[in-house]
């Protein structure tokens, strides 16, 4: 797809969101044209290379993972965040798809069990915190809980949150508990990488209708999809809040355009492959002593 770590830190920049800037998510297309060379493909030569690229990325992907779990030093903490249909699903699996499955957790966030609702907003995510070594990523998130939970108040209400501490400064006290969070997990050497993966209304309805036009998309398919729809709106205003307020030098957000599936992954892939391969991890180094028994044992099965 790109040629070169410049172009690549090119786009990331261009998809990465400035904390220092005002972020207005209206800014931001859900189409982009691509790179040079992708503009000059047409749509079977568009695909094919977008393919290759990802499968690339993915032989590198998986080298990369191998070193983060044998260095032991460093985690990995993947987010996606999107609108219903804008692909999150689809995304992880043609990414991720060929890792070692040892090294990879993938969690979706139902609702909350009455256990998960006594405790802070943000415990339940804690436990799904990636150890060091492995890749854990978040289909949905804590980010619900200022999404969602914003749009339908209501969900707030039957909540047991003291009364005092629901007034005008509360979502911006979620803001800055889940900026705190990341913080503490990038001091402690997990690395967060958040994707808003930003799909247009026009283009989810296309994606339910080919859903409700084939009897195998059936089961994919909930009223209540059709139902949060309604809420578009509300849903933009609650993800540019959010995005602006918790794009942070240590954990920022990346929008990226969602209404053509193979260039939203292959994005997607870029920016995970670049990231985790510019942590620079290394090999353990073994002992003198060890590496001497290490090379006894191997001239004697080479005699054998």
């Amino acid at each position: 797809m790109v040629n070169g770590d410049t172009q690549n830190e090119k786009l990331m920049d261009h998809f990465r969101i400035d904390p220092e800037e005002n972020f207005v998510l209206s800014d931001y297309a859900t189409t982009w044209a691509g790179t040079e060379e992708i503009r000059q493909l047409n749509e079977k030569g568009l695909k094919k290379e977008l393919k290759k690229y990802i499968k690339s990325n993915l032989k590198q992907l998986t080298q990369a993972q191998e070193l983060l779990w044998a260095s032991n030093r460093r985690s990995l903490l993947i987010i996606f965040q999107a609108m219903d249909a804008a692909g999150k699903d689809s995304t992880i699996k043609h990414v991720m798809t060929g890792v070692n499955p040892q090294g990879v957790d993938v969690h979706s966030f139902k609702a909350p069990s009455s256990e998960e609702l006594d405790h802070n907003f943000l415990w339940r995510y804690w436990q799904r915190v990636p150890q060091r070594g492995r890749i854990g990523i978040f289909n949905r998130s804590y980010y619900e809980e200022v999404l969602i939970v914003k749009v339908h108040p209501e969900i707030l209400e039957s909540r047991p949150i003291p009364y005092g501490l629901r007034g005008d400064s509360f979502w911006s006290a979620r803001y800055e508990d889940i900026n705190a969070m990341e913080e503490h997990l990038c001091r402690s050497g997990t690395v967060v990488l958040k994707f808003f993966l930003n799909v247009s209304k026009e283009e989810q309805k296309q994606r339910f209708l080919e859903r409700l036009k084939n009897p195998e998309k059936h089961w994919k398919f909930s009223e209540s999809d059709i139902e949060e729809r309604k809420y578009w709106n509300g849903y933009m205003e609650a993800f540019e809040d959010c995005i602006r307020a918790t794009s942070t030098p240590w954990a920022p957000w990346f929008v990226i355009p969602a209404d053509d599936k193979w260039k939203m992954r292959a994005l997607v892939s870029m920016i995970i492959t670049e990231k985790i391969q510019s942590l620079d991890l290394k090999y353990p180094e073994v002992s003198e002593e060890k590496h001497r028994n290490l090379m006894k044992i191997k001239e004697k099965l080479e005699r054998e």
